[in-house]
């Protein structure tokens, strides 16, 4: 078997043995989950090796002394901020990281709602966890936050937001994306427990950036690549450089909010345990790197995806156009092109022979298989089925999916679903494939090889209609897109 570039065994083995030691330093800890638990996508293609549930395993270890309170910004609520990986709300994904953990026999403890100010759709979204019977809370925007130390540790400050009534030695904080208010959380939380006569302490569990690292290491360019929208930047820490004479590597928003954080534990807690942001965070990533130029090329990969993904977010005015900017500055720093990404060449190539859309995979191997749009499948369809024939070593003269089932789903989509494009998605080719699948033992062969798909690198010359989009991200292809759309994507 090919040696990994990560190990991820170590990382969970030593990581759970540092988050361990942690604990024991407080009457209870409060561990702020940055990142993301599930679906780690990030961190698994930048580190070739590392498993998307590596959090949730070393927490696994943890689950007796765990419970787990999951925090999201009203404002989020309000907006409907959708997290872009999986297409869902914030709202919904909190339900689903909520059901997630506890069918992993995890303690949930309950939801917060941050930066409560009486938002209607906050206020709708509080009675519908009531409705579930979901313990929730409520934090508040505090008058000064974060630089008025004074009224932030007071009863007009954090004393204003509720306690939330916790049990376990480990409380971990997490959310479904940056900004969700997990540090403010923790820390409302060390007052309110402090006020209790607890030892409340608190530590972060941050993946990226990765500080004992090079500060311009591709794994830790890969990080500012993808936070570009947030303006995220790497930075030597110069705390900890003082107060060690050591380099590590932090990023802006903990080097800038230091002083102040330091300033909340001397006033909740009488001293700071902390003499740097680095020092705050438990972290064993850059010990388990065990192959430095397969890591370093996947995170250079990984900077060119981002960058197609920020192009079309721009075609689609989700952002504007400075973090395309950012992005291509990294870029030029580590000498990459946009023509760098070879599945992406080759999608142009055949969409210019072809005159229609076309898709494009790249196979472990290397080779790259093409498909095009036609008037029965949809380009990504016609490329998936071309790939498993390649990798099931099937003729390609031969049908993987018989007429007699193709007819009744087209005649479905024309006659009574009425769909403007009638030509199958890749989610109507799946399930035909499956049909097929049960009498045709050579598309029983192909639908064995879907496996060997997982973690492709594919590439659309065009911005894909929200069901394919979708069903590609859950087959877990590293997608990118032309920012091109399509007539059928104006027509939704």
């Amino acid at each position: 078997m090919e040696k990994k570039a990560f190990n991820n065994d170590k990382y969970i083995e030593i990581q759970s043995e540092k988050i361990e030691e942690r604990i024991k330093e407080f009457d209870k800890l409060y561990l702020e989950f940055g990142g993301k638990l599930f679906d780690d996508a990030h961190a698994s293609r930048v580190l070739p090796g590392f498993l998307p549930d590596s959090k949730l395993q070393m927490l696994k270890k943890l689950k007796d002394i765990t419970e787990i309170v999951i925090v999201i910004n009203a404002n989020d609520i309000e907006s409907n901020k959708i997290r872009s990986d999986l297409d869902i709300g914030y709202d919904s994904e909190v339900l689903r990281l909520k059901s997630a953990f506890e069918n992993l026999g995890f303690f949930v403890n309950s939801v917060v709602i941050t930066q409560f100010d009486n938002q209607p759709q906050a206020i709708k979204y509080a009675k519908y966890l009531d409705s579930l019977n979901i313990k929730n809370y409520k934090t508040y925007d505090i008058e000064g936050y974060p630089n008025n130390i004074p009224n932030i540790i007071s009863k007009e400050g954090f004393g204003k937001n509720d306690y939330i009534e916790t049990q376990r030695d480990l409380v971990v904080v997490t959310g479904p994306g940056p900004g969700s208010g997990k540090l403010a959380t923790c820390l409302s939380q060390m007052y309110l427990e402090n006020e209790r006569g607890i030892n409340a302490g608190y530590a972060k569990f941050e993946t990226f950036p990765v500080w004992n690292l090079p500060l311009k290491h591709p794994v830790n360019i890969a990080y500012e690549s993808a936070t570009a929208d947030l303006n995220d930047v790497n930075m030597i820490d110069p705390y900890h450089l003082e107060a060690y004479g050591k380099t590590t590597v932090n990023y802006n928003r903990d080097v800038e909010a230091f002083p102040i954080l330091k300033q909340m534990f001397e006033r909740i807690s009488g001293s700071c345990p902390y003499k740097s942001p680095t020092d705050m965070g438990v972290n064993m990533v850059g010990f388990c790197i065990e192959d430095e130029d397969k890591t370093i090329k996947a995170s250079k990969d990984e900077i060119i995806r981002r960058y197609y993904n920020a192009l079309v977010d721009y075609k689609l005015a989700k952002i504007d156009f400075k973090p395309v900017e950012k992005i291509e500055f990294l870029m030029s720093g580590l000498n990459l092109e946009a023509s760098d990404r070879k599945v992406a060449v080759r999608a142009r190539e055949k969409q210019k022979q072809s005159h229609v859309e076309s898709f494009a995979i790249q196979l472990s191997d290397g080779e790259i298989v093409t498909g095009k749009k036609s008037t029965l499948m949809s380009a990504p369809a016609a490329c998936i089925l071309n790939a498993l024939k390649k990798v099931a070593g099937i003729n390609d003269d031969i049908p993987l999916i018989s007429p007699h089932i193709l007819e009744p789903v087209l005649k479905l989509k024309e006659d009574i679903l009425k769909e403007k494009d009638e030509s199958l998605s890749v989610n109507d080719v799946l399930i035909a494939l499956s049909i097929s699948a049960t009498t045709n033992p050579v598309t029983h062969l192909a639908m064995e090889k879907l496996a060997y798909l997982k973690n492709l690198d594919v590439h659309s010359t065009n911005i894909l209609d929200e069901s394919d989009k979708k069903t590609l991200l859950k087959m877990h292809f590293n997608l990118t897109q032309e920012p091109v759309l399509s007539q059928d994507y104006i027509n939704l």
